[in-house]
């Protein structure tokens, strides 16, 4: 399957596994962008405007987490990978909240990594046609523009995963829809014992949705399953 020459921009500082990635990529079809170091990513990446960020935590000059905040700070929406050879969920979710879409660790199989793009790009082709708003209790989500707001208070950016997680929610309302259905769905891979992606984007929606999101009411956990929506 090959994408309309969609812009992939990897920040990376080891020439090999640059390489490697953009051989796969360009055979995929899609153009690639690199850079070495995190000053010089964040300079392409508002000059050239690529579709997808595959970025390295542990760079040279800054460290992944600073560089995707900047990212981010500069387009809310442009996903964010984040490759990390780092195991610790504490570094995961740190990433998490900078910004970062989903992660991976080294080492890491480049066709897994390049089935998570195919999945990013799948569902943007899918949002001409859709209703602009879900309401999600006193939240209303804008799916155009990646926000969230609540009355009497300033929108709130929402990350391309974010948005694909509530519509899918949106879209199963008020049934339980089990973690290994989300993360085929959404970031195109296949569950495990180990991967807490759904968990922890949960952990973050929750912030932003739920009047306390420690008792929420419309996120819900499915003890042993998933999770259920309650609009």
């Amino acid at each position: 399957m090959t994408f309309d020459r969609k812009k992939i921009l990897i920040i990376e500082d080891e020439p090999d596994i640059i390489r490697g990635l953009r051989d796969s990529l360009e055979f995929e079809g899609f153009e690639v962008l690199a850079a070495g170091e995190g000053r010089e990513g964040v300079k392409l990446a508002r000059e050239k405007t690529p579709d997808c960020v595959i970025l390295d935590l542990m760079l040279g000059d800054v460290n992944g987490y600073a560089v995707c905040e900047e990212l981010r700070a500069h387009n809310s929406v442009i996903p964010i990978i984040m490759l990390t050879a780092r195991s610790q969920e504490s570094d995961k979710i740190r990433g998490l909240e900078a910004g970062a879409d989903d992660y991976v660790t080294k080492p890491f199989s480049i066709g897994e990594l390049i089935a998570r793009i195919k999945a990013i790009f799948r569902r943007l082709n899918r949002l001409s046609g859709q209703e602009e708003t879900l309401r999600i209790g006193p939240a209303e989500v804008n799916i155009k523009k990646h926000t969230l707001g609540r009355k009497g208070k300033k929108p709130q950016p929402l990350t391309f995963y974010e948005v694909e997680l509530l519509k899918l929610l949106h879209e199963r309302a008020e049934q339980p829809v089990s973690r290994d259905e989300i993360l085929d769905k959404i970031w195109g891979v296949q569950g495990g014992p180990t991967n807490r992606t759904v968990d922890n984007f949960i952990v973050k929606l929750r912030r932003k949705v739920e009047d306390d999101h420690k008792k929420p009411k419309h996120i819900l956990t499915v003890y042993g399953y998933g999770y259920k929506l309650v609009t």
